[in-house]
């Protein structure tokens, strides 16, 4: 049997950790990660650390990587103004690529993850559902970056790209608070606490609009069938969980599971709404004996904000990645359960 090498580069993050995870239990593969801090859970994989930001740092940290097969590119550089994430997450792997390219002789694929903004989900209603023929926006983005440079540069080479695109990807990585399962449950949690009931903090059109979510595992499986299948070579894929919701009908779903009476609407500014929260969750790490994670390292309410603010449906098509071979789904209302059920187990939330 001979074996792959996979480096998977933003290995702490949701998705990165679960590509790990994912191919931590395949017989036939290799595992590398490259993040900034060390894993926090349990893996097989070797891990580096490189600044991506820094040329240099990425050819002295990952320049000997020769054995390298397969790359799984899923870091992001956050910010609050999301036309300034463009320069910043191309220049990452503006500068990882090059040197990958020259260190690994059997290098056979790259495969990038993407999203729904690729197809302009974040700037306002957009053509639903979503295909993968669809053509690009006018809005820049490092999304069309990323895509562009991995065409460039493996054309006439012996390696392939291919590009995943979820939505809302959910799991758990410790410190990522940009997260829709940390931040409902921890949400749910607090307003528990304070003895009030659970309202969709968002605004009324994303309460009933057409929506979305990814498994962060069935994510990973994805992107390894795309990158091992050469059908898939050169290619996009949407993947999604194969179905769809609309939060008004989870969100008692979600309020009975946390033991919260369900509400409708309440449309606030969450950093305003839970401003002092740190000291409350504090209290409550302490009483029912969690791990001591600090309340930002869980939840941003920025993000829940941004989250919550959706007017309008989310619908991508995933008949292409059916078409191609992928078979796998999920129901979606199960995976929030389970995935509130592992944070539980993982004493992150009561």
């Amino acid at each position: 049997m001979q074996k792959k090498t996979a480096l998977v580069i933003g290995a702490t993050g949701v998705s990165g950790r679960a590509l790990i995870e994912h191919l931590d239990r395949q017989p036939d593969w290799n595992v590398i990660g490259v993040s900034r801090k060390p894993p926090y859970f349990q893996t097989k994989a070797r891990f580096v650390h490189a600044d991506l930001m820094d040329p240099q740092s990425c050819k002295d940290n990952l320049g000997g990587l020769s054995d390298v097969t397969h790359v799984f590119y899923c870091a992001y550089l956050d910010n609050k103004v999301i036309a300034e994430t463009r320069a910043p997450n191309a220049k990452m792997f503006a500068n990882v690529l090059p040197v990958i390219e020259a260190a690994a002789p059997n290098l056979q694929h790259v495969c990038l993850l993407q999203g729904t903004k690729y197809y302009g989900q974040y700037l306002g209603p957009f053509k639903t559902p979503a295909k993968e023929t669809d053509p690009r926006i006018d809005v820049p983005h490092f999304y069309y970056d990323q895509q562009d440079l991995a065409e460039q540069a493996s054309t006439g080479k012996g390696w392939s790209w291919s590009a995943a695109r979820p939505h809302v990807i959910c799991g758990f990585a410790l410190g990522n608070p940009l997260n829709i399962i940390t931040t409902i449950a921890t949400y749910a949690t607090l307003l528990k606490e304070m003895g009030q009931p659970f309202t969709f903090p968002g605004k009324p059109g994303a309460f009933t609009s057409v929506y979305q979510a990814t498994d962060a595992g069935l994510l990973a499986r994805a992107m390894v069938w795309m990158s091992t299948n050469p059908d898939c070579a050169n290619q996009a894929f949407n993947i999604t969980n194969g179905d769809f919701f609309r939060y008004q009908n989870l969100w008692p779903v979600f309020a009975r599971f946390f033991g919260l009476e369900a509400s409708g609407v309440e449309t606030v500014d969450m950093p305003t709404r839970m401003a002092g929260a740190d000291v409350l969750w504090d209290k409550i790490v302490a009483r029912e004996g969690l791990q001591q994670h600090p309340l930002a390292q869980l939840v941003n309410w920025n993000f829940a904000n941004y989250a919550f603010s959706n007017d309008w449906d989310v619908m991508s098509d995933t008949t292409k990645c059916r078409r191609y071979g992928f078979l796998e789904f999920l129901d979606s209302e199960e995976m929030f359960l389970d995935l509130f059920r592992d944070l539980q187990r993982k004493k992150i939330v009561p």
